[in-house]
C-alpha cells in the first residue's frame, strides 16, 4: 500500500493513535513524517494534518512499538509531541502486581515508558499525545485486574489518597479484630488439646471431639469468608488470568489447608488411613498473621509520604482577594494572575507574587532554610506557604495553581519518589517470575513429600506445600527500593535538598570530585567596588563614571558593582551608544564621543595593550582574592579597577565537610589565576582551573571525568547550565536562575553550600539503606523457603508450621519498611565514611 493510499484510509484498521507532531511548516514536511511513519513495520495506514500538527495512525499490529514510531519521526528532524499522565492505582499488594500493572501500560498503543511505584501506589507513563490517553490506561489497569484514576489536581488527588488510606486502615483494623476473636478458640480447641491433656479431655467431653471439629470448620471458613475474603477475591482470578500474586499465594495455601481439613471432618473416608488430621487453625492464623502485617504495613507505608503531606499542609486553603474594590476571602483555586492578594499579621500567603504596597517580614524558612525572617516591601517577591509577622501588606498573584514554587516543589518530590533507580532493574526481573515460581517449587514440594515422605506422607506433603507458598514475600522485595526512596527524597525536601531526578539519588553517592563555580556558589554573588587606579593623564573619577556609564547596560555582577560605587560617590552616568559585550571578555560602548572598553587582562591583550604599568598592583589585588579588571579609553590603557565578592559565612565549613566525606573539591571559575588561587588557598580547595570562558565550564567537566570519575557540579548562573547538563549530577543553588535550575539534577533551595554535604551524605545514607532493605529481602526468601519445604528435616528433624511461615511473612513487609523508616532520623550533620580513593590533579585550562 503507497504512502498515498494509506493517507486516505487509516481508519480502515482497528488500533489507532492520535498525537501531536511539532516542526512541521509546509506540504513537504507532512509528507516526509507520513513517510517515516508508514516505514514502521506494522503500520497499516497514516494520515498527518498540517493545519492541527497531528498524526493519525492506524496500527495493523497491536505488536508495533510505540517509540519505534516515535523514532521514525525524530530522525527525519521532526518532534512527536509526548507529555507524562500520572495515574493513582488500588490494589496492588507486592512486587508482582507492579510488573503486571507495568505491563499492561507498556502494551497499550500510544505508550512509550511506564513505571510503576508500589510505596507510593502511582504510576508515571509516559505517551505520544497528551490527557486523551488517560481513559486508555485505566482500562488496560482496569484488564489487569487493578483500579486506576488519573491525577490531576495534587491537592485534590492528595486528599483522596489520603482518604482511601484512613479508609484502608479502617477496614484492616476491623479485619484484624474480627479474625482474631475467631481464631482465638481455634486456637485453644487445637492447640490447646495437643499440649494439654486435662483440656483435651475436658472439651471430648463437653462438647465431643467431631463436634469442635464442626466448630473449627465454622470459625475457620468465617475468618476465610469474611475478614480473608480480600485474599480470595483477588488472589484466585489473578490465578485464573495466568497473572498470580502475593494474594494468590495466600489464597492457594489458606484455601487447601482448609479444603483438606473440611474433607477429614466430613468425608474422613476419602483420604489415606492415618492422614485424617484437620489443620482449621493453620488457616484461620496465617489469614490473622497477615492481616496484622498488612495493618502494620499500611501504618508504615503512610509514615513514608509523611513529607508530601507536610508540604501540602504549607498551603493556604484560602486567600483575601481585591475584588471590585471591596476585599473577599475566595478559594485558593480561584485565585488569577494580576489579583491583589492582601495578607494580614500572621497569616500563610497563599500564591506567589510581588509586594505592592506595605511591609513585613515574612518567615521562608520552608524555602530558604534560614530561620531569620525576610523583610518584605514595594517590589518583593513573595512565595506561596510562608508565614507573615506582625505587618500587612499588599502583592500582585504572579504564579497560581501549579506554578507556584510549593506546588513544583511538591511535583518534583513526588517525580523523584515515584522514580526506578538503577538498582531497580535486578529486583524487576526477579519478580516477574517469582510468584509462578514459588508455585511451582510448592508442587514440587508436594510431590517430594508426597513419594518419599515418612506416614502420613499426605499429610506432610500439604503442610510442607502450604508453608512454601505462605512463607514466599514479594511484597518485601516490591517495597524495598521505594520505600527508602519516598522518605530519603521525603527527607530532602525537609533539609532544603530537592532531588529533581530520582536516579541523582543513586548517582550522587558514587561522586569522587566536586567541581564548583565560584560567584554566587562559594561566594555571595554581589561583588563590591573596592578599588580603582589609574594612569597619567586620566582622572580617577571620570574615568570611573566612564566605566560605569557602560556597565550600566551589562547584568554582570561585576559590572552592578562598578556602577553601585560609582553612584556611591555622587557620579552622574551619561548614555552609552554602541554597547556590545562578550562574555569572559568584557563590554565595550562609546560615552560622550569617546570609546571606552572594560574587562579581563584578554581584552585588553586582544586590544594590543601593555599591562605592565599595572602588573603588581593585579598581582598585589590577585593576592588579597579581589578581581582586577582593566580600562581602556579611546584605545589607551586607562585604569585598573578591582572587586571583590565576599564569600559566604557559610562556606569554609562546607568545603571542610566536602573533604570529610572523601570528595576532591575543584573550583572552575573564570577569575584570573591568581585571585582564584588566592580565595581557593583561603578556603582549603583543592584544585582550581581558573580563566575559563562560561562556554568551556563543561569542557572543564568533561575533562574531570576521563578515566570514569564521577563528577558533580555545583552552579547557580545562567552560564553554569551546560556545565550542570555535562555533570554526572549536576546541582544548582536554589538562589539562583531558573535556567540553572532546570538543568541539575538536585537543587538546593537555600544558597547554603553545606547543602551539597548533606545531599551526598543523605544519597549514601539512602543507597545503603535500599541495599540492606534488599538483601533482608532476597535473603529472607533464599534462606526460608527451602526450611519451610523441609530442608531441615533430614538432618535435624525440624518442620516449619504453616503458622509460622505466615508469622515470618507477615514480618518480612514491615522489617523493611520500619527501616526504610529509620532514613527520617537523617540528620544534616550526619557522619558518612570518607572514601579512601582520589582523582588525579587536573591541570588548569591553558
Amino acid at each position: 500500500m503507497s504512502t498515498a493510499t494509506m493517507a486516505r484510509n487509516p481508519a480502515s484498521h482497528g488500533i489507532q493513535l492520535d498525537f501531536p507532531v511539532e516542526g512541521m511548516s509546509c506540504a513537504s514536511c507532512v509528507g516526509r513524517v507520513e513517510r517515516a511513519i508508514a516505514g514502521v513495520e506494522g503500520v497499516g495506514g497514516v494520515s498527518v494534518n498540517l493545519a492541527t500538527q497531528r498524526a493519525h495512525v492506524a496500527l495493523s499490529s497491536g505488536r508495533v512499538e510505540t517509540a519505534a514510531i516515535d523514532a521514525a519521526i525524530r530522525k527525519v528532524g521532526y518532534e512527536p509531541r509526548e507529555s507524562v499522565v500520572e495515574l493513582s492505582v488500588s490494589g496492588m499488594t507486592c512486587a508482582s502486581c507492579v510488573g503486571r500493572v507495568e505491563r499492561a501500560l507498556k502494551a497499550v498503543p500510544g505508550v512509550l515508558d511506564a513505571a510503576v511505584n508500589l510505596a507510593t501506589s502511582r504510576a508515571s507513563v509516559r505517551v505520544l499525545g497528551g490527557p486523551e490517553m488517560a481513559p486508555s490506561l485505566v482500562e488496560a489497569v482496569s484488564a489487569a485486574g487493578y483500579e486506576a484514576e488519573p491525577i490531576r489536581n495534587a491537592v485534590d488527588t492528595a486528599d483522596r489518597e489520603r482518604q482511601a488510606r484512613e479508609t484502608e486502615l479502617s477496614g484492616l483494623r476491623r479485619d484484624v479484630v474480627l479474625a482474631a476473636i475467631a481464631t482465638l478458640p481455634l486456637l485453644v480447641f487445637e492447640m490447646g488439646m495437643h499440649m494439654s491433656e486435662t483440656l483435651h479431655h475436658f472439651l471430648a467431653g463437653r462438647i465431643g471431639e467431631f463436634n469442635i471439629k464442626v466448630l473449627s470448620f465454622l470459625l475457620a471458613g468465617f475468618v476465610m469468608a469474611v475478614p480473608g475474603q480480600r485474599f480470595i477475591r483477588k488472589g484466585w482470578p489473578a490465578l485464573l488470568r495466568g497473572a498470580p500474586d502475593m494474594n494468590s499465594l495466600v489464597a492457594l495455601g489458606t484455601t487447601a489447608a482448609f479444603l483438606y481439613s473440611s474433607v477429614a471432618t466430613f468425608m474422613p473416608g476419602l483420604l489415606p488411613d492415618g492422614t485424617e488430621y484437620t489443620y482449621f487453625e493453620a488457616s484461620a492464623v496465617i489469614v490473622t498473621l497477615i492481616l496484622i502485617g498488612r495493618w502494620i504495613e499500611a501504618r508504615a507505608k503512610g509514615s513514608t509520604s509523611e513529607a508530601i503531606r507536610r508540604l501540602m499542609s504549607l498551603q493556604a486553603k484560602t486567600a483575601r482577594v481585591l475584588r471590585d474594590g471591596s476585599e473577599a476571602d475566595v478559594a485558593i483555586e480561584t485565585v488569577i494572575v494580576g489579583d491583589v492578594v492582601i495578607v494580614r499579621p500572621g497569616e500563610r500567603i497563599p500564591v506567589d507574587g510581588e509586594v505592592v504596597s506595605g511591609s513585613s517580614y515574612v518567615d521562608e524558612a520552608m524555602i530558604t532554610g534560614e530561620p531569620i525572617p525576610a523583610r518584605k516591601q514595594a517590589g518583593s517577591a513573595v512565595t506561596g506557604g510562608t508565614v507573615n509577622g506582625t505587618g500587612s501588606f499588599r502583592f500582585s498573584a504572579r504564579k497560581v495553581g501549579a506554578d507556584t514554587l510549593l506546588a513544583q516543589i511538591v511535583a518534583t518530590v513526588e517525580a523523584a519518589q515515584g522514580a526506578k533507580l538503577p538498582i531497580q532493574a535486578v529486583v524487576d526481573r526477579v519478580t516477574m517470575w517469582f510468584v509462578p515460581a514459588v508455585i511451582g517449587l510448592s508442587l514440587l514440594t508436594f510431590a517430594i513429600w508426597l513419594i518419599f515422605g515418612p506416614s502420613p506422607a499426605l499429610s506432610y506433603a500439604l503442610v510442607n506445600a502450604v508453608a512454601v507458598l505462605i512463607i514466599a514475600c514479594p511484597c518485601a522485595m516490591g517495597l524495598a527500593t521505594p520505600t527508602s526512596i519516598m522518605v530519603g527524597t521525603g527527607k530532602g525536601a525537609e533539609l532544603g535538598i530537592l532531588f529533581r531526578q530520582g536516579q541523582a539519588l543513586q548517582s550522587l553517592k558514587d561522586s569522587k570530585v566536586i567541581a564548583l563555580d565560584k560567584t554566587g556558589t562559594l561566594t555571595k554573588g554581589r561583588p563590591e567596588l573596592t578599588d580603582i587606579a589609574v594612569t597619567d593623564g586620566f582622572a580617577e573619577d571620570e574615568v570611573l563614571r566612564l566605566v560605569a556609564t557602560v556597565e550600566t547596560l551589562s547584568e554582570h555582577p561585576v559590572a552592578e558593582a562598578i556602577v553601585a560605587g560609582a553612584r556611591q560617590r555622587g557620579l552622574m552616568l551619561a548614555e552609552p551608544t554602541d554597547f556590545s559585550s562578550e562574555p569572559g571578555f568584557g563590554a565595550a560602548a562609546r560615552v560622550d564621543g569617546r570609546r571606552v572598553e572594560v574587562g579581563a587582562d584578554r581584552l585588553m591583550r586582544r586590544l594590543g595593550l601593555d599591562l605592565s604599568p599595572f602588573a603588581k598592583q593585579a598581582a598585589q589585588l590577585g593576592d588579597a582574592g579581589k578581581t582586577p579588571l582593566f580600562a581602556a579609553i579611546d584605545g589607551r590603557l586607562a585604569a585598573i579597577i578591582a572587586v571583590a565578592d565576599p564569600v559566604k559565612e557559610t562556606t569554609p565549613a562546607a568545603i571542610a565537610a566536602l573533604h570529610g566525606l572523601g570528595l576532591r573539591v575543584v573550583m572552575i571559575t573564570g577569575d584570573n589565576e591568581r585571585t582564584a588561587k588566592a580565595i581557593a588557598a583561603r578556603l582549603g580547595i583543592d584544585e582550581v582551573v581558573a580563566e575559563v570562558l562560561p562556554t568551556g565550564k563543561a569542557e572543564v567537566v568533561k575533562l574531570l571525568q576521563v578515566g570514569g570519575v564521577r563528577v558533580a557540579f555545583v552552579g547557580d548562573g545562567i552560564n553554569d547550565a551546560p556545565a550542570l547538563a555535562q555533570a554526572d549530577v549536576g546541582i544548582a543553588i536554589g538562589t539562583g536562575t531558573d535556567i540553572a535550575i532546570e538543568s541539575a539534577d538536585v537543587v538546593l533551595m537555600s544558597g547554603d553550600l553545606s547543602g551539597v554535604a548533606t545531599a551526598i551524605a543523605l544519597s549514601q545514607a539512602t543507597i545503603a539503606n535500599i541495599r540492606q532493605n534488599l538483601v533482608w529481602a532476597f535473603g529472607y526468601n533464599v534462606v526460608l523457603i527451602p526450611v519451610a519445604a523441609g530442608a531441615l528435616y533430614p538432618a535435624f528433624g525440624v518442620l516449619m508450621s504453616p503458622m509460622f511461615a505466615g508469622l515470618a511473612m507477615a514480618l518480612s513487609s514491615v522489617s523493611v519498611l520500619a527501616n526504610a523508616l529509620r532514613l527520617k532520623r537523617f540528620g544534616r550533620r550526619a557522619r558518612v565514611e570518607p572514601e579512601p580513593s582520589r582523582p588525579a590533579q587536573l591541570a588548569p585550562a591553558e
